[in-house]
């Protein structure tokens, strides 16, 4: 399920964007009025989606969309009106803000929306291939950590530290972490 932060001051806006991402698959949807309280409701919750009506509170909403295209995972999408549309884009899109020009034309509404839907569907693979070379990483230490305590402890090689936990994870049916972990418990006490 999507879910949609949507920053706009005016209750037309509002029901425009919550219309448009229904009909796009969106129910899951938040509205903040101002600059503060987005803040506050963005570092809540998890969104895959920023919708910005600019103005926002006395400014373009540039500032917002950085911010929260800097510190979030998210797809910002900045909407300003034609006149200020390239100049803000070009300011923002180096954060990865998607801008539209107001008035919003349908259709360029929806290929932003799908342009941020990608790049999401990117960021999310990313964050997992991310978090799994973390964990093996953190895996790798874990082992490490125990084939230095066979070393030191019982005057073993590292090719024979390895081969202690290769054939202890074999035996007892544990992954090599595990048998690194009791390992780490046994001469460290941890």
């Amino acid at each position: 399920m999507e879910r949609a932060l949507i920053v706009c001051d005016n209750e037309k806006g509002t029901s425009f964007y919550k219309s448009f991402l229904k009909e796009n698959g969106f129910v899951d949807m938040i509205v903040a009025e101002n600059a503060p309280e987005a803040k506050r409701i963005i570092s809540d919750y998890d969104f895959d989606i920023c919708l910005i009506n600019g103005p926002i509170g006395g400014s373009s909403g540039e500032e917002l969309s950085i911010d929260i295209a800097e510190k979030n995972i998210c797809q910002v999408i900045l909407f300003i009106k034609a006149e200020y549309a390239e100049e803000i884009a070009s300011k923002v899109e180096d954060f990865g803000v998607i801008t539209v020009s107001k008035p919003i034309n349908k259709q360029l509404f929806w290929q932003a929306l799908k342009l941020a839907r990608v790049a999401q569907s990117r960021i999310n693979m990313a964050h997992k291939e991310s978090a799994k070379l973390e964990k093996k990483l953190s895996d790798l230490k874990i082992i490490s950590r125990a084939k230095l305590l066979l070393i030191v402890n019982r005057d073993v090689s590292e090719e024979e530290a390895h081969k202690i936990i290769e054939r202890q994870a074999m035996d007892s049916r544990l992954s090599r972490v595990d048998v690194a972990k009791e390992i780490i418990r046994e001469y460290e006490g941890e």
